[in-house]
């Protein structure tokens, strides 16, 4: 039986989004192909129609993740509210829907140079995101801090993410303070 051009459209974002969805909540490694194509209400078999690998549904997958958390974020006024939502106990109890940078940070490392560079393209846009928001008018200083917030954004989410369930108190802590040391030290 002949599917569609929009029927397999369809079929590959229902792939992509569960695989997104899957790979922020647990790692790439804990995942496997047909509990994705499961969760996309797909056989297992119809996977290598859309993808030829595990490896290259993970990378598009992570591109996926990242300009859907970039869209949210041009839709922000500011860069406080930013800072706000990303370190929230919201973001932090909701890794299958939240950051992929920060989600993905211990597993990517472990991943080949493609995927490396895949990420690394993601962090680049959410600085550059961030430089979009700041006010500073000299270039390599708005790059500069951008850098600083993204990555202390990211830390102390995947910090706080750490011990959640092992010390509460703790990652509340992580959070309200990054956030706290964020607006004072970058006058946000």
């Amino acid at each position: 039986m002949r599917v569609s051009k929009a029927k397999v459209a369809e079929h590959r974002t229902a792939i992509l989004e569960s695989a997104s969805r899957l790979f922020r909540e647990r790692g790439f490694n804990d995942v496997g192909v047909a509990e994705i194509m499961q969760a996309s209400g797909l056989t297992h078999g119809a996977f290598y129609g859309h993808f030829r690998s595990k490896a290259e549904l993970a990378g598009e997958a992570c591109r996926e993740a990242c300009a859907e958390g970039l869209a949210g974020w041009k839709k922000t006024g500011d860069i406080g509210t930013i800072i706000d939502r990303y370190l929230s106990t919201t973001h932090r109890d909701a890794p299958a829907k939240g950051c992929a940078i920060s989600a993905l940070a211990a597993d990517i490392a472990r991943e080949g140079p493609q995927m490396q560079q895949d990420y690394a393209g993601g962090i680049r846009r959410f600085i550059g995101t961030i430089e979009d928001h700041l006010k500073e008018a000299d270039a390599e200083a708005r790059h500069r801090k951008a850098i600083a917030i993204f990555a202390t954004m990211t830390g102390a989410l995947t910090m706080a993410r750490g011990v959640a369930e092992g010390d509460p108190a703790l990652s509340v802590e992580i959070l309200e303070n990054a956030r706290a040391q964020l607006r004072a030290c970058f006058g946000i």
